[in-house]
């Protein structure tokens, strides 16, 4: 029919490959396929601290992940070949990094070794008897799953951790926690594994979950925004009927799957309003931002718990805030320690995380790459530095916002923030990348910024990037480079030109 919409099958209608069985409670050799990630290479530290023999291998292992594996005694080989598998191990867990064709994938398939994604081996070792508090969602997983763990642990809840950032109060990424508390993690929408290409989330047994946004992303696998929503859908269906789902109750992409939970509900958000918001259960209002304090009232059900103080800015961190609130008053942690704790509460590493002040000029380093994300971002650090000259500057490195479709977006997104000065750098190149008629448009977006007025630039190279921001910036004025990764050390290196000129 003319103008019917064409189902694209996504990750939620997968159906993995058949493989070796596995005897979880016999398995005491583990061999791990791309330890030197952040979440494998954790995952390594805490197989190894339950007694297990835990060994591994990487195309490359670089600190500060090499420096943990040798601190904790895990061998790790260099290079995947088959005779990486030869010493034995009981379990193969194969990375999400790993290809069909590599050559210890192949190894292990000719061996009929039995084998198992992180997530799966994650959900059946560490998450059974446990409550599994599962923090999903296109934007916030990292600081609202932090917050979330910090806040237990503080009030004594004793939780497991495992986050893809570094809380900076726990100082790691990963704690096992205490027997039958919960276990507070990501949950990623994206793929298992290449056998595997169901969302991770499926394997982590949600208890409690927060959904804090629906948004088209990972264009690599989810072939549209459809296919994204019903993989939300599947992790609705997923909740514990005995467990509770917060899910941000003001996007009606995120209140569309709600129909499909089991569970206990819990709608989240701000409210300006005058009155009891309808589409609200838990919320903040009488939101006050300043530099360096966020304070807010917080409404549950109708009742007033009061004012809290956050010292993360912005107002997406409010709405992040309330999720883990909730889920925390939920799970039994006292109301006043919680006060006290989300008042403490320091952030997390490369989200909004000052690097350092030279010359008067402040550089913040934050993961923010998709366009919606910039957008809070830039707002957030614009209400944290009131009065100063901003810059952002942006690297698309991750697969989908290399890509050309956030093109527009993108436009929007920077047209928005308010930010005085725009820099691109090159997007990342990796290997097997399609022509460039396929990727960012930098050139083009610095010229369709200028048609609206917003002063911007593409300078490929980070040297030049810093060359140019270590010469033109003054003292109180505030840097954000944004970046999936390390933006190439350009923080280390903008700092260090800046000190030079002091």
């Amino acid at each position: 029919m003319s103008g019917e919409a064409t189902f694209r099958p996504g990750p939620a209608e997968r159906v993995p490959e058949p493989r070796p069985d596995v005897d979880w409670n016999a398995v005491r050799r583990v061999h791990l396929m791309g330890i030197g990630g952040s979440a494998m290479g954790n995952f390594a530290g805490m197989l190894a601290a339950a007694g297990l023999e835990v060994r591994g291998s990487d195309a490359g292992v670089f600190d500060p992940m090499r420096a943990n594996l040798l601190r904790w005694e895990i061998p790790f080989e260099t290079g995947y070949r088959a005779e990486n598998l030869d010493w034995g191990p009981d379990l193969v867990i194969v990375g999400n990094v790993i290809r069909r064709d590599n050559p210890e994938a192949e190894a292990m398939r000719a061996r009929a070794l039995p084998y198992a994604s992180f997530p799966e081996a994650l959900g059946e070792w560490l998450l059974r008897g446990r409550t599994p508090v599962v923090v999903c969602g296109t934007h916030g997983k990292t600081t609202t799953t932090s917050l979330t763990a910090v806040l237990l642990d503080k009030c004594g809840l004793q939780p497991g951790v495992l986050v893809g950032g570094v809380p900076l109060d726990l100082g790691r990424s990963f704690q096992r926690g205490a027997d039958g508390a919960p276990f507070v993690l990501e949950g990623d929408e994206y793929d298992t594994a290449y056998y595997d290409k169901r969302p991770k989330f499926v394997h982590y047994r949600p208890h409690h979950a927060i959904l804090t946004s629906i948004e088209f992303d990972h264009a690599d696998i989810y072939p549209d925004f459809d296919a994204v929503q019903r993989a939300f859908r599947l992790l609705a269906r997923l909740v514990d009927p005995a467990g509770l789902l917060v899910a941000w109750g003001e996007d009606e992409r995120v209140t569309a799957v709600l129909e499909d939970a089991r569970c206990r509900v819990l709608r989240y958000g701000l409210w300006q309003g005058e009155g009891t918001p309808a589409h609200l259960d838990v919320y903040a209002r009488d939101v006050r931002l300043g530099e360096g304090r966020t304070d807010f009232e917080l409404v549950l059900n109708g009742r007033s718990l009061g004012r809290w103080i956050s010292k993360i800015p912005g107002l997406h961190n409010v709405r992040n805030t309330v999720a883990a609130l909730a889920v925390c008053l939920d799970l039994g942690a006292d109301r006043e320690a919680l006060c006290a704790a989300l008042a403490a509460f320091s952030g997390v590493k490369k989200r909004q995380e000052l690097r350092g002040v030279e010359a008067g000029v402040a550089v913040i380093d934050d993961y923010a790459h998709h366009p919606t994300a910039v957008l809070e971002t830039v707002a957030a650090i614009r209400a944290a530095w009131p009065g100063r000259k901003l810059w952002a500057l942006f690297e698309a490195e991750s697969n989908t916002s290399r890509r050309k479709v956030f093109q527009r977006a993108y436009v929007e997104a920077f047209a928005a923030t308010g930010a005085d000065e725009v820099i691109f750098c090159s997007p990342l190149r990796k290997a097997g990348d399609a022509g460039s008629d396929d990727y960012l448009d930098c050139g083009a977006l610095v010229a369709e910024l200028g048609d609206v007025g917003v002063r911007a630039r593409y300078l490929p190279e980070v040297e030049a990037i810093v060359d140019t921001v270590a010469t033109e910036a003054g003292s109180g004025d505030v840097v954000l480079a944004m970046s999936g990764r390390d933006f190439r050390g350009l923080h280390g290196a903008l700092l260090e030109k800046l000190r030079a000129r002091t």
